[in-house]
């Protein structure tokens, strides 16, 4: 996205804004966003001596522009430093009291209450038009210093919950606490929205900080539209919130919810990012994606690693953080999947090094006891590897990576109730995560529940359309439930996934046939496992089309790493074999062999002893199930010999 003079340096401007802006109001998160963006931007060619350069604006002031609120901003900077302090000190309560101490807000609430028509629902106040006569009398505070309390008792909220909780997966850690502060902010939030309402319905002098936090709530709360309705709001009043951004993105669901909602944002370049980070999030692997980038910027740069992560193109991910981590080597976000990739990989050299590295530079940031548990984890230490997840954890409960790894751990360990519940407490945090659910599948499976798995598994492949793997996996679990035709269908949806977006294939104009599967992508296993379900269903003659395109494609077969790590026989649902299985995917492999034997004895039932004798020999050069093969070649021969000489080749 190209910017010219006037726009770089207008968005300059408003990035100094946002980092003293998001700053003074403890998000410190969404000022570290803007402080990157904005030394990322190229200086400009005039030098800084030359104070008549407009291309060098002056650094911001904290000033608020609004006269009302820059008076009460002036009588309250000595309580405000206070509280800032406070909130810096992590004193949440008593950075509250300092505006709003807890009878205040008790009786702020008690009167909203009193006042709210029976049958309101909650978070019903853009319909309200006017200040009922018994509305609750709001203390003369300004915007920041409100946001800053209220804020502050969020968190506080929040801490408690994590401490009623107390150890993570421990007998009271449930997921059932909640924050009990969410009621009485969105109460005095509704009650603040209602005071400066005029008759016609509108808000006036809103800044945009306090629908942020209000949409925060409402969707801790659960109300997913209203939330929006109030995150958009803010982002239209003061569009440089990254975490307003990021908030909107863990609301948005699906492709087509993003579609609907992007015309309704302001166009600027955070819309453009926030389109961007919300495609990643929800799997989209669109190569357009990873050409719209800000130079040495880092935001774009790890979208680049996640996408060819996304796309399972390892190695080009493995370069985009290996250039990442050179240029920002104190830099630990999104780290956690670039130990991911060096697990996939088997890189135990490149994992030790990135270990040490993140240890050094904060062992209790949850990104890098996560690194340190995957590399626990390579070396086979699973039981270790479980005790950094749940540090992470313990730093950080909405960690997704650590919940959905703990849950391969313990999958690892044979705890498969364990296992299920890391699963579950990860699509709790995150609906659209594909490993969990694949990873729910998988236990279940083992279980031997297959409705169950086959139930997780389909939300997986309704996440990720395109990934092989999955529909291998609802494939497999359909043919373990004796629906061998419907198994049929989905694995040759897996044939044809890998390649649909590029060739535009449909899966349902698939026919019976293999020539139906033209220009797929064939995966040997999962021809074999078709062929297997077409005999059982006694339809020979498919079953045998299917063997004779398994048979020669082993041969030939000769996939990268990236391949060979994303097909449907990895054991823990995030592409994570680890790479000591010693198969590579090229030349013969066991289902070669079996697709050979197969064709073999069907060759001996149709009595084509010379195709039967050609195969069994083939089986003993291979080496793989050579007793049966000579025992298949015995028996050719002495039926030859019973047949006449005429018969022999």
């Amino acid at each position: 996205m190209a910017l010219n003079e006037r726009e770089t340096i207008q968005l300059r401007s408003a990035l100094q804004e946002a980092v003293v802006k998001c700053s003074e109001r403890c998000l410190y998160q969404s000022s570290k966003w803007a402080a990157e963006l904005l030394n990322a931007i190229p200086e400009p060619q005039a030098g800084f001596d030359d104070p008549n350069n407009g291309a060098c604006p002056a650094v911001v002031l904290t000033q608020n522009t609004e006269p009302d609120e820059a008076v009460l901003e002036a009588r309250e900077i000595n309580k405000y430093l206070l509280a800032k302090s406070l909130f810096d000190c992590r004193e949440f309560d008593r950075c509250a009291a300092v505006f709003l101490p807890d009878s205040m807000i008790a009786s702020i609430v008690a009167t909203k209450e009193a006042s709210t028509p029976k049958g309101k629902g909650k978070g019903k106040a853009p319909a309200s038009s006017a200040r009922s006569p018994s509305a609750p009398t709001l203390p003369q505070i300004s915007q920041r210093s409100l946001f800053l309390a209220l804020y502050a008792k969020f968190l506080s909220g929040e801490k408690r919950k994590d401490e009623d909780s107390e150890m993570v997966m421990g007998p009271q850690d449930l997921g059932a606490c909640v924050n009990k502060q969410l009621l009485p902010i969105s109460r005095y939030l509704e009650a603040w929205f209602d005071a400066r309402k005029t008759e016609d319905g509108e808000d006036t002098d809103s800044q945009g900080w306090l629908e942020y936090l209000y949409g925060m709530v409402l969707a801790r709360q659960k109300n997913e539209e209203l939330a929006m309705y109030w995150l958009g709001r803010s982002v239209h009043l003061f569009p440089m919130n990254w975490g307003c951004w990021l908030e909107m993105t863990s609301l948005v669901s699906r492709v087509e919810d993003l579609n609907r909602l992007m015309p309704r944002l302001p166009q600027n370049i955070v819309s453009f990012m926030f389109h961007i980070n919300t495609s990643l999030e929800l799997y989209q692997h669109d190569n357009n994606l990873a050409n719209s980038h800000i130079p040495d910027f880092v935001v774009p740069t790890t979208c680049d690693a996640l996408l060819s992560y996304h796309a399972k193109d390892l190695v080009a991910a493995e370069q985009h953080f290996s250039r990442l981590l050179s240029l920002h080597p104190h830099r630990l976000d999104s780290l956690d999947h670039y130990s991911n990739i060096l697990y996939v990989m088997n890189s135990r050299p490149k994992l030790a090094f990135l270990a040490h590295l993140c240890s050094g530079i904060d062992k209790f940031r949850p990104e890098s006891c996560v690194v340190i548990g995957n590399y626990y984890s390579l070396l086979s230490l699973h039981e270790k590897a479980v005790q950094y997840f749940r540090r992470a954890l313990t730093l950080d409960r909405s960690c997704l990576s650590a919940w959905t790894l703990m849950g391969h751990e313990y999958v690892e360990l044979k705890n498969t109730h364990a296992a299920i519940e890391s699963y579950r407490r990860a699509v709790d945090v995150n609906r659209r995560d594909y490993r969990a659910w694949y990873g729910l599948g998988q236990t279940y499976e083992v279980l031997e529940m297959h409705a169950y798995a086959l139930w997780y598994y389909k939300k997986a492949a309704g996440l990720r359309p395109w990934d092989g793997k999955m529909w291998m996996a609802v494939g497999s679990c359909l043919q373990r439930m004796g629906r061998n035709l419907d198994g049929i269908k989905a694995l040759k949806r897996a044939l044809l996934a890998e390649s649909y977006y590029d060739t535009g294939s449909s899966f349902g104009s698939t026919g019976s046939g293999p020539m139906s599967l033209r220009g797929a992508h064939m995966d040997p296993e999962i021809l074999l496992q078709v062929a297997i379900m077409y005999e059982s269903l006694d339809q020979d003659d498919d079953a045998k089309a299917y063997m004779e395109m398994r048979a020669p494609q082993g041969i030939m077969r000769g996939e990268s790493i990236v391949i060979h790590n994303d097909d449907g026989s990895d054991e823990d649902g995030d592409g994570r074999e680890g790479g000591g299985n010693g198969r590579e995917g090229t030349g013969v492999t066991a289902a070669t062999s079996k697709a050979r034997m197969w064709l073999a004895r069907h060759a001996m039932r149709i009595e084509d002893y010379t195709t039967a004798n050609r195969l069994a020999n083939e089986l003993c050069q291979d080496g793989v199930e050579v007793e049966e093969a000579k025992a298949l070649i015995r028996e050719v021969r002495s039926r030859m010999d019973a047949t006449g000489p005429d018969e022999e080749s």
